[in-house]
């Protein structure tokens, strides 16, 4: 069975469901196709922990956070840096208002829905979606060769006379995003870089000692990498160690540049030698170093990765400001929250279109980009989604795309 549509989007995550947004015009037929039951399960996963929508900071400042291209910056999409194509935190905001979802601005400028959940959002959304004339279709798996589909009634095919493939990078399998689309992109000439895990833990082999304190938090650090400083809280996991503070600096862990954790960054290293000049006494060196940093998680890392232990209290103070972070390397692709790698800038026109598919763009984390968690991530991706909608929709609108296409 064939069926002529005027747009055809693969992926009901946040750039699919934005894509579709742009495409939807009345009298227009625009499909989604979703391989889950559900769309946006990723997206849902994240409200889990109160949906971060964007961070409200100048915009100039948000831009500086997104690397493209196996962590170069070659140049910005223009979603980032073209002010007429502009979507960054004020225009994520406003998008939300609209939908009847009301935000606040937390101390950190992180921005999240009153309700600190993403399924009222989300059903705001799809209504308007619906409302526009949308057609969602779940169940449906891409299986290339064209446009075709595996669905809960047989094989389908759909022939568009413009499509948006937003179906992700290849972190959470489980959620949708599995990477099943590489090989088919690559036989028809478009550059994909391989993927590799983003905004993911570290793993660590821990020392016994540490066991008892697994799972809890790191608060108060600043962790180096690189060119890359966070202040984020992060945790001491089982394996290893993870949260949005070490997310913040894990592009360039992830490349080889070596990390430091500073467990007194609101203290000069005079104030803080000063501190460890306290006489030790019959204490156990625990207990002292307990009373010297009031926090019983940075004794313990200092314990566990300041080896060599230092002699005098001007050691102490410069370990504790600088202490390496030894790790073991990332954590796998599969419980990353995101992934860089994907179809390459230079197989794209400014408009997110595959040069070696006409009338076919490309959004959301198949793309090559990496950015942090903290809102940055899903900003972007709902950036991408608009942008190459409204490409595509222009392609429809001045009849450049009068046939159907075939990926």
């Amino acid at each position: 069975m064939t069926e002529t549509v005027d747009a055809l989007v693969i992926g009901a995550g946040p750039a699919g469901l934005m894509a579709a947004e742009a495409l939807m015009a009345p009298g227009r037929t625009v499909v989604v196709a979703e391989a889950m039951p559900t769309p946006a399960r990723k997206f849902l996963m994240a409200g889990k922990s109160g949906l971060n929508l964007t961070k409200d900071e100048p915009f100039e400042a948000f831009a500086q956070r997104f690397r493209v291209g196996t962590g170069a910056l070659p140049r910005t999409p223009r979603y980032l840096h073209e002010e007429e194509s502009r979507f960054g935190p004020a225009e994520v905001m406003a998008w939300a208002r609209g939908l009847g979802i009301e935000l606040f601005t937390g101390s950190t400028g992180r921005v999240f829905p009153v309700g600190m959940k993403a399924s009222p959002l989300l059903r705001a959304w799809l209504s308007r979606l619906r409302g526009g004339g949308v057609d969602l279709r779940t169940r449906w798996r891409w299986i290339g060769e064209g446009f075709r589909f595996q669905t809960p009634d047989g094989l389908r095919v759909i022939q568009p006379r413009v499509a948006v493939l937003a179906l992700g990078g290849a972190s959470w399998p489980r959620l949708g995003s599995d990477g099943a689309w590489v090989p088919w992109l690559r036989a028809a000439g478009v550059g994909v870089a391989p993927f590799r895990p983003a905004n993911m833990g570290f793993r660590v082999a821990w020392s016994p000692p540490m066991a008892r304190h697994s799972g809890a938090a790191v608060k108060g650090t600043a962790v180096t990498a690189g060119d890359l400083v966070s202040r984020g809280e992060w945790i001491v996991g089982r394996q290893g160690i993870e949260g949005g503070g070490i997310y913040e600096v894990s592009a360039a862990l992830r490349e080889g540049a070596s990390g430091h954790v500073d467990l007194a960054p609101d203290l000069d290293h005079g104030t803080l030698a000063a501190r460890f000049f306290r006489p030790k006494g019959k204490l156990s060196l625990g207990n002292w170093l307990r009373r010297v940093l009031d926090d019983p998680v940075k004794v313990a890392l200092l314990l566990e990765w300041g080896k060599p232990l230092p002699a005098d209290p001007a050691g102490w103070a410069v370990r504790t400001k600088a202490l390496p972070m030894r790790h073991e390397g990332p954590m796998g692709i599969e419980t990353a929250i995101s992934s860089a790698g994907g179809v390459m800038w230079d197989s794209l026109d400014p408009g997110q279109e595959l040069r070696a598919l006409p009338n076919v763009f490309v959004a959301g984390e198949m793309l090559d980009w990496e950015a942090p968690t903290g809102g940055y991530l899903l900003t972007a991706c709902l950036g991408s989604g608009l942008h190459a909608g409204r490409a595509a929709a222009s392609r429809l609108a001045t009849g450049t795309a009068p046939d159907p296409v075939r990926a």
